[in-house]
């Protein structure tokens, strides 16, 4: 497992703007499936996005969440009733079946389910068809879409609640970075990024654990790292993101990932308001800028970019003006979107100019 050669596609990089399959084609498929991931490259995605949780005995496995009740058909087999259990997530309490409660085996026999049912009705057509993969399949699955579509593809992933997992006896930057470079992509060329909630993470990442990709620290509107607030560091992102916090964080990572509120905010109707200073801010630092999440159903989107259907009735389901959200995205600067609609999102993100991405020293 070594990789794709550097000179095997004639291509320096992954040009921008970068279009980034959120879970896979979450839009058309079952979230964190190999059908998924699949499908996303096929309809234009540049990189793939894993989330990386822990099984029991160690694996690293790709889920949206340790939490795995919607997302899997556990809660339909009687063998793991007896794992329902209630823990402290980042402070507050969840209950449900946790992926630190299985063996990778255990877990081998589960199946993905549609996690928005009543939004993404189609979805749930796939119910029970694909296994919970781990992330060794994932980077597999990278290798032979790269070579498949005679094109680089890449990958992007998150290590979540590293807080949570560490208190639980795991290392998951430790075993990222150990699996990544089992498959020849933890090299400063490689078409990686690691992101995370977390700062310290990603610190971790370079200072202890010789990652040596790219990075990306992520971030939610009205909120703070949950790393940050455990040890009782008062700083939240709006602070991290600030021109000072910005300048602070450069030398440990490569980009931020901000919800797009945090690049075009919402006015009191509901509607894309003007953009702030962040993208502007982050590239002065040399940063940067990828949105999530962008998505198609109306019930994701501005209220005036909803569409009714033919009967005058705005669905939750039914696909709005997405093309519009995004462009007004691109137009504020923004260089990759995270998007669970792929074939939507690239083929506007596609037609413009291109240009090169960032190569690192």
């Amino acid at each position: 497992m070594g990789g794709l050669e550097d000179d095997e596609f004639e291509m320096d990089d992954i040009r921008l703007p970068w279009v980034l399959a959120h879970r896979g084609a979450s839009g058309y498929r079952p979230e964190h499936t190999l059908a998924a991931y699949d499908l996303s490259v096929t309809l234009g995605a540049d990189y793939i996005e894993p989330d990386l949780v822990s099984t029991r005995d160690g694996v690293l496995v790709v889920r949206h969440e340790p939490e795995i009740g919607t997302t899997t058909d556990v809660a339909s087999r009687p063998e793991f009733a007896d794992r329902r259990a209630t823990k402290l997530l980042d402070g507050v309490p969840v209950t449900g079946w946790w992926v630190e409660d299985f063996t990778a085996a255990e877990l081998s026999s589960l199946r993905a389910i549609e996690r928005l049912p009543r939004i993404r009705p189609a979805n749930t057509a796939h119910d029970g068809r694909y296994a919970v993969p781990t992330f060794a399949d994932v980077l597999a699955l990278r290798e032979e879409l790269s070579e498949r579509h005679r094109r680089m593809v890449g990958i992007i992933p998150e290590i979540k609640h590293p807080t949570y997992l560490h208190e639980a006896g795991f290392e998951p930057e430790a075993a990222t970075v150990e699996l990544l470079g089992r498959f020849g992509l933890n090299r400063p060329d490689a078409p990686v990024w690691l992101q995370s909630f977390e700062v310290g993470s990603l610190v971790g990442l370079r200072s202890e654990h010789g990652y040596r990709a790219r990075q990306l620290l992520l971030a939610e509107a009205g909120k703070a790292p949950y790393d940050l607030v455990a040890a009782g560091d008062p700083r939240t992102y709006a602070d991290l993101f600030s021109p000072v916090g910005l300048a602070e964080l450069a030398p440990w990572i490569d980009a931020i990932g901000p919800e797009k509120v945090l690049v075009l905010p919402r006015t009191e109707e509901d509607r894309l308001g003007p953009a702030t200073t962040l993208v502007a801010d982050a590239h002065s630092c040399g940063l940067l800028v990828c949105c999530w999440t962008f998505r198609a159903e109306n019930h994701f989107l501005p209220a005036d970019l909803r569409l009714a259907g033919e009967d005058g009735i705005v669905r939750r389901s039914g696909i709005g003006r997405a093309a519009e959200e995004v462009l007004a995205h691109l137009a504020a600067g923004v260089d990759g979107f995270f998007v669970d609609n792929t074939d939507i999102y690239a083929q506007v993100l596609k037609q413009g100019p291109s240009r090169t991405g960032p190569s690192i020293d």
